[in-house]
């Protein structure tokens, strides 16, 4: 790449800006910030003003519907090359969901008035939006499905499947896949819509059945059709 901008250079490897040239990418850059955030940290709430799209360059993002009570229901976790915040900034709302750091977490911060003049003078930028809206249609409608149609056994095994799909590392000499060291069995409850007791003893289960490991690092898949078996049964 011509520039040697290490902000620009970040936003060639994030897929939403594939296609770019590096003036577009010049361009792009010039009118972001660079935001950093702890772990555990809000990134927005549930009902805040949408003014900017969020950018992930690199750490973990949940995104998660708070209830009244303290609990939430997390609906999507996102990795270094996502994009969230998009839809308040297209329809004016406020923010639907709450974004929160799982890791320490860099993003990149696209205002909402270059996000808009982006997706009208960049045919490559808007198709992108429209792959990822449509990306986040599908995992809402395959959530809905577990939902419904798998029981609590069906539904903790379906997302320790899509879990282990989504994990960047390739599996081991033995098959193993080493999901995320930050997952906790609660979070995982708040995938599926059940107490983290219910996880429990399910990943008791599981590593019962020769299916997961679980030790210090976290949770390690070791049968992953056998998991894929599970979520069907």
């Amino acid at each position: 790449m011509r520039s040697i901008n290490p902000l620009v250079a970040s936003l060639a490897r994030i897929p939403f800006f594939a296609g770019l040239d590096d003036d577009a990418l010049v361009r792009v850059a010039a009118g972001t910030r660079t935001r950093r955030f702890r772990r555990g940290e809000v990134i927005f709430h549930a009902g805040d003003p949408g003014d900017a799209l969020f950018i992930l360059v690199s750490g973990e993002v949940k995104i998660s519907l708070p209830s009244e009570t303290g609990d939430e229901a997390i609906i999507a976790t996102l990795q270094a090359g996502d994009v969230f915040g998009e839809l308040a900034l297209l329809d004016g709302a406020a923010r639907s969901a709450t974004a929160s750091a799982l890791s320490a977490t860099e993003a990149v911060v696209l205002p909402r008035d270059r996000f808009r003049e982006l997706i009208a003078t960049e045919p490559i930028v808007r198709d992108a939006l429209l792959a990822s809206l449509a990306g986040e249609l599908r995992r809402l409608t395959v959530h809905v499905e577990e939902l419904h149609f798998l029981d609590m056994t069906g539904r903790v095994a379906a997302r320790l499947v899509r879990l282990a799909e989504e994990s960047a590392p390739a599996p081991d000499d033995g098959g193993t896949i080493r999901l995320r060291s930050s997952l906790t069995q609660g979070e995982l409850a708040s995938m599926v819509g059940c107490t983290r007791q219910s996880v429990n003893k399910l990943l008791g289960q599981f590593s019962d059945e020769g299916l997961v490991r679980l030790d210090r690092e976290g949770i390690a898949v070791t049968d992953l059709p056998g998991l894929v078996a599970a979520s069907r049964r």
